[in-house]
């Protein structure tokens, strides 16, 4: 029997403190090659803390991290060459054109000649920074100032792409722009992303860690994690017929009925919600056939990341 693979990323029992107070305590966990994982918590959870040790801007107090195998205060160099890291403040030097300050990242990066300038053109073409290469960073907008950031990022085609809350500050379409980006990366490598925005997850990560006052409180794929939360669930019907609020809101488990609201000719739309404690929609069915109803729409709605992360959090706000 084969070994399992040795993970890209591992902490074990990292912990960091500053004048007495812990920002991270005792966290564990490891990432895998070609996983997209997100890093959620609220504010002031530890979150932006933790991508610091990973990409040796600050040291643990306690605990070790290992880089492909090798301890980081070993790798180094090395490490870094390897880590891509777009940090929440995305500093940019504003006076610069974005052709100049990507041309100097490149450089630190130790590439020039043919092999840089093919790196620039790749990270120009993966970011749709194309129109504003040659622009000063500072007349940019939110959104390509992102971009750019990524593109630093990514230039040296990292194995681990760190990212701490990349869309913070984003309108919708400029938060669309950079989730599809984060998919696409996330196809070729392994991608870290802290963020308190939920959806972000349900769309670009297959893994959650949750973290909270400094401790990894769960850890797991987005379906499983999900699953897990607990309380009131809400099941969307929509029929043809008589008495359907007074009647679906004596069934077991029911909390409370919503509705019913006027779908077109005599059709009408409820909302139920339940105690989470048992499926309801069997009694729905019931309830229609026996009393001759058209069953037009059945629906209950996915357990929320939202549930669980508050569960998790002891409803911390951001």
């Amino acid at each position: 029997m084969l070994p399992d693979p040795m993970p890209l990323l591992s902490l074990t029992n990292v912990t960091k403190r500053f004048n007495g107070v812990t920002a991270v305590d005792s966290a564990s966990f490891a990432v895998d090659r070609g996983e997209v994982v997100g890093f959620l918590g609220p504010n002031g959870a530890g979150k932006s803390t933790t991508m610091r040790l990973i990409t040796q801007f600050y040291e643990p107090d306690e605990g070790e991290i290992r880089f492909d195998g090798v301890p980081l205060a070993e790798a180094g160099r090395e490490a870094k060459r390897r880590i891509g890291y777009l940090p929440e403040s995305n500093p940019l030097y504003d006076e610069m054109a974005v052709a100049e300050y990507l041309d100097f990242v490149a450089r630190l990066r130790g590439l020039t000649g043919p092999d840089g300038r093919r790196a620039l053109e790749e990270a120009i073409a993966r970011t749709g920074i194309g129109e504003v290469y040659y622009r000063p960073i500072g007349e940019l907008s939110k959104g390509y100032r992102q971009r750019v950031g990524l593109a630093q990022a990514i230039l040296h085609r990292p194995d681990l792409l760190v990212l701490d809350e990349p869309t913070e500050g984003l309108d919708p379409n400029q938060r669309v722009e950079i989730r599809r980006l984060i998919n696409e990366l996330g196809r070729e490598r392994t991608v870290m992303l802290s963020t308190h925005v939920l959806p972000e997850v349900r769309h670009t990560c297959s893994r959650i860690l949750v973290i909270h006052r400094g401790r990894l409180a769960a850890d797991g794929p987005v379906e499983q994690l999900t699953a897990q939360a607990e309380g009131a669930v809400q099941v969307h019907v929509e029929v043809l017929g008589e008495g359907v609020a007074a009647a679906l809101g004596s069934v077991p488990g029911v909390l409370s009925v919503e509705g019913p609201h006027p779908r077109g000719g005599d059709r009408v739309a409820v909302t139920l919600t339940t105690d989470g404690s048992r499926d309801v929609r069997p009694d729905v069915f019931a309830q229609a056939r026996e009393r001759g109803w058209t069953l037009y729409e059945l629906h209950q709605e996915t357990r929320s990341l939202e549930e669980l992360f508050r569960q998790l959090t002891g409803g911390a706000g951001e």
